[in-house]
């Protein structure tokens, strides 16, 4: 039976946030219900282990995400979270003693354009409660993008600067993070907690010019999504359910990864093409190094 690494579950599709780099989504608002997330997780739970709390949304929103990670636990899975990392103090007494969380992932990069966030009130929340969860064994990892600026690793823009500076004034570290920053990857800065570093990415959209159809995906090979209303999706970055596999309200979840669209995908795929018209509208995709990739 085909086991997947991730399945990602947007509980939410409401988000607190207007971020430059996140595009507000089209969809209905909507809060996903207890029975639909039990149900996603008998069907899934052939397939993968791990779950991960993430498509658009946030989650800390949901007022049932107490439930969410126990149910989650009973069924044995292992949960990581993205969040903005705005609502810790709000939301802590939901997730600090929960056994499934395995990760949770912050997005510091959403200090861009929410000017109405002061940044050392915010990262001095996180930073506590990253030192109280990573001592009770959770992976924390602090997500910023584009920490180096014109491929110079020693030039850091004033806020991200800013940013590092209190991290590690937080953490006490007997380093300064640029000395270990590389263009992306992954900087151990105490024991369970990481900071994660990228370029920014742009959401695929079918309003944009394709990119060429030559390429690479893991989508449906490792990973994919399921939306708030049921609809699944081949990857975290559709983020509209432009390519909807089918609600697994109303279809078994092996019915729809056996589905012709979703073995179009994935064969497309195998063979380096992009079949649907977003994943060639994806420059995410273009980051593959091909000849990396394994089948």
């Amino acid at each position: 039976m085909k086991r997947f690494k991730k399945i990602y579950i947007e509980i939410t599709n409401v988000c607190n946030l207007t971020c430059t780099f996140c595009p507000k989504t089209q969809r209905i608002p909507e809060f996903m219900d207890i029975d639909t997330f039990n149900l996603i997780l008998d069907e899934i739970k052939p397939f993968t282990d791990y779950i991960y709390l993430h498509v658009k949304g946030e989650p800390l929103l949901h007022p049932n995400l107490s439930t969410f990670l126990d149910l989650a636990f009973l069924k044995g899975f292992k949960v990581n979270i993205t969040t903005n990392g705005t609502l810790i103090n709000k939301a802590k007494n939901q997730i600090i003693d929960k056994k499934a969380i395995r990760q949770i992932n912050i997005s510091l990069h959403s200090l861009s354009g929410n000017i109405f966030i002061h940044s050392e009130e915010y990262l001095n929340n996180l930073l506590a409660f990253t030192k109280e969860i990573s001592a009770k064994g959770v992976y924390i990892s602090l997500r910023l993008w584009n920490l180096s600026m014109d491929n110079n690793l020693n030039l850091l823009n004033e806020r991200n600067n800013s940013i590092l500076r209190i991290i590690e004034k937080e953490l006490n570290l007997p380093f300064k993070i640029e000395e270990k920053v590389t263009a992306t990857g992954s900087i151990k800065l105490a024991e369970n907690i990481y900071l994660n570093q990228d370029h920014e990415f742009q959401w695929p959209d079918l309003d944009v010019n394709e990119l060429g159809e030559v390429g690479f995906c893991y989508g449906l090979r490792t990973h994919l999504g399921i939306l708030c209303d049921g609809t699944v999706i081949p990857c975290c970055l559709d983020g509209e359910g432009v390519i909807n596999l089918g609600n697994i309200k109303d279809t078994s979840f092996k019915e729809i990864i056996d589905s012709k669209r979703a073995v179009n995908i994935y064969n497309g795929f195998s063979q380096r093409i992009a079949v649907e018209e977003l994943c060639r509208k994806c420059g995410y995709r273009t980051k593959m190094d091909l000849s990396k990739v394994k089948q």
